[in-house]
């Protein structure tokens, strides 16, 4: 009886024990694309590193669709963590990883034992319902099997919404303001517009159009009002085309199904207005997609913009048949939603995401009648670069977190974001035709458009690696050189540890970069030799560039912070932000370059929208006359900040030096700023300059900058 009792109390033990080690055991998830190109290769990202010999053992092996073994050349990459194959004919592939593979496997449970992918000569449509259905059920069994965590995550960047071969297109065409684009001869969509007799600027859900001819006497033309779900969000102008691009939401059609679950979408229409007579704009097509704006761009005659769509594909779970594809609508064919045929929709190489990225283009020339061109694919967009030829969208691809690294981290009670690298997808224009080119993966992540280029057929992009708070593991910022079909051919690498990137910007063949944690380095970077690029020169100066603007070949300017360090006793000094700062760099010598002059506005607290978007910036090239919007603050008593005022300021450049021109800021009694009356952008028509906000344009003369007249839209 005794030795039963015995036998019981250490089997119970084993028990315990046995599930003790279960519960303590670290998952081990996987992250790896569907879908890869023969010449592209193909990529799994583990959470664990592997065992440097996982597949010198067979812990790692591949097999074809009859389960017969695949001599293909692997490789661990040098992170310990990503598996890849870089060459593979066309088929249909499994890669088997037994448990043995993982480093510390002892403690460690796979989530995945196998992954399926196929391999294709080139990008292919879908041909059908069971393909697309295909795709989100594996990404559902990802999902679950990895506790969602190869979908979702974060990066340590302050990203907002691209450098051109020659200096930033900005500035002025004829005798009126045109938007500071980031690339010459392709225009931006903007809150305002202005042909030189009119302007056309988004007030609330409306979109006013000003007479501006007599700067004395401005009066309102005509107000264009929309559906009341209707957002007008971005604004360019064609010739005699207004278009004006929104959200609003639309009632899915229900072919007589009941759908409670999403009665409604979320769309980007474009509404296009003949506007020969601008005092009677005549609506001549609505036409939309679904989905969030990601940007816009208008070069010559063509239209193109890009949406991102988050389908419900979770609802698989309880419906039968639903509706996974994104829609689109054309007032020329009725204006009733339907969904894109499957011939429009690829599935993109290299990620494994939930989310479409719809590509749509139209040419302008005749808006009432030319076709519109949407195309659909599964893998998701971030950042957006475009020039005349190619268009480049981005995706995270996100490196799946090792349990134990997350338990490890500096507060529990803090999410940790995941780690990211970053997919690019290069695509080609010609006319409505939007045709696939190549993709690949680059270290790190990106902090906007002005974080890629292209010059002279090579892709030129800045990322950075890690998190800039992780002292285990600090952050690193790269350049990488691809060539045309997105093969890596140079880099310059782990620049900066413990920084991230604030701005970028290409000129020519020459890169220049700011990092930021306690001093601004500015990086010069020569990108003439694509295959070999190198740094030219460093300058670290207090504060930091949120974004940076080409004076001359010579010079830049940068605009962003001023910042302080103080002393914490006990502890490392902080980092304390002060006011707007404006920073003139000469970069003449390469190896050496200087911060020629600054100018500080305000206090803490300071702040206009050139921070975080290039559009707001006024140029005069030929008065070199720089301006942006202000709302400023000062430092009051025991570290306050009090309100002083908004408006806007403007300067004269030039290589010698920076001089306020203008200070147009409005002091107020107010404890906050005025959101009606903010200016938000600024341009000139003739000898006038304009100040628009969303309640209001205002006039002034360009030469003495004495105010002549407001007026109210309201």
């Amino acid at each position: 009886m005794k030795k039963r009792s015995a036998w019981l109390i250490a089997a119970a033990a084993v028990a315990i024990i046995g599930l003790a080690v279960a519960f303590m055991m670290d998952k081990v998830t996987v992250s790896a694309s569907s879908i890869a190109l023969a010449d592209q290769g193909w990529k799994a990202n583990f959470s664990s590193p592997l065992n440097p010999d996982a597949i010198e053992k067979g812990d790692l092996y591949l097999t074809d669709s009859s389960g017969e073994p695949v001599d293909a050349e692997m490789t661990l990459l040098k992170n310990g963590k990503t598996i890849e194959i870089p060459l593979l004919a066309t088929g249909e592939y499994k890669l088997h990883i037994k448990k043995t593979a993982v480093r510390g496997s002892l403690l460690k449970s796979l989530a995945l034992s196998e992954i399926s992918f196929v391999v294709q000569e080139e990008l292919k449509n879908l041909s059908n319902e069971d393909e697309l259905k295909a795709y989100f059920a594996r990404l559902l069994e990802l999902q679950q099997q990895s506790d969602g965590s190869t979908t979702s995550g974060a990066t340590d960047s302050m990203a907002t919404e691209e450098s051109s071969s020659s200096d930033a297109a900005g500035g002025e065409s004829g005798d009126f303001s045109s938007t500071n684009n980031q690339v010459e001869g392709v225009d931006e969509a903007d809150l305002v517009k202005t042909d030189g007799s009119f302007v056309y600027s988004i007030s609330d859900s409306s979109v006013v159009i000003s007479d501006v001819r007599n700067p004395a006497e401005m009066s309102v033309a005509a107000k264009l009002l929309f559906k009341k779900d209707m957002y007008p969000q971005q604004l360019f102008l064609s010739e005699n085309t207004l278009v004006v691009l929104g959200s609003q939401y639309s009632v899915l059609p229900t072919e007589g199904k009941i759908n409670d679950y999403q009665p409604h979408i979320g769309l980007t229409s474009v509404y296009l207005y003949d506007i020969e007579n601008p005092a009677s704009p005549q609506l001549i097509r609505e036409f939309g997609t679904e989905g969030n704006l990601n940007g816009a761009r208008l070069t010559g005659a063509m239209l193109y913009f890009v949406t991102n769509v988050y389908p419900d594909y979770w609802i698989m779970e309880e419906q039968k048949d639903p509706e996974l594809r994104p829609h689109h609508y054309d007032s020329n064919n009725g204006e009733e939603l339907q969904p894109l045929p499957y011939e429009n929709l690829s599935i993109l190489p290299g990620t494994m995401e939930g989310n479409y990225s719809l590509i749509t283009a139209i040419d302008l020339t005749d808006p009432t009648e030319n076709s519109i061109s949407t195309e659909g694919y599964l893998g998701g967009s971030e950042q957006m670069y475009m020039n005349a030829e190619n268009l480049y969208i981005t995706a995270s691809v996100y490196m799946p977190i090792d349990e134990a690294e997350q338990d490890d981290g500096p507060d529990m009670s803090v999410w940790q974001p995941q780690s990211a690298n970053t997919e690019i997808f290069k695509f080609h224009l010609e006319g409505e035709s939007v045709e696939f080119v190549a993709s690949n993966e680059v270290a790190g992540t990106l902090l906007n458009q002005f974080s890629m280029d292209e010059y002279n057929g090579y892709f030129r992009v800045v990322t950075t690696e890690g998190f800039a708070w992780d002292e285990a593991a600090p952050s690193k910022n790269h350049l990488f050189v691809l060539d045309g079909g997105m093969k890596q051919i140079g880099s310059v690498e782990d620049l900066a540890q413990g920084e991230r990137i604030y701005s970028a910007r290409f000129m020519g063949d020459k890169a220049y970069m700011v990092t930021f944690k306690e001093t601004d380095p500015l990086f010069v970077i020569d990108v003439s030799a694509p295959s070999s690029p190198k740094v030219l020169g460093e300058l670290k100066i207090p504060g930091f560039s949120n974004y940076l603007h080409p004076l001359d070949e010579n010079h830049l300017i940068g605009f962003g912070y001023d910042t302080k360090l103080e002393p914490v006793k006990g502890e490392e000094p902080r980092v304390v932000t002060g006011g707007m700062k404006i920073s003139l760099f000469d970069v003449s010598d390469f190896s050496n370059p200087l911060e020629k002059d600054t100018e500080i506005i305000g206090g803490p607290g300071t702040y206009s929208p050139l921070q975080y978007d290039h559009k707001a910036l006024f140029t005069h090239t030929a008065s070199n006359l720089y301006g942006f919007p202000v709302a400023a603050y000062t430092e009051g008593e025991n570290d306050s900040i009090r309100y002083q005022g908004s408006g806007a300021m403007l300067f004269t450049i030039t290589p010698e030096g920076i001089e306020k021109a203008a200070d147009l800021i409005k002091d107020s009694t107010m404890q906050y700023e005025d959101w009606e009356t903010s200016v938000q952008r600024l341009l000139y028509v003739d000898d006038s300059l304009y100040t628009i906000a969303n309640s209001e344009i205002t006039s002034y003369g360009l030469n003495d900058f004495k105010l002549i007249q407001t007026l109210s839209y309201k």
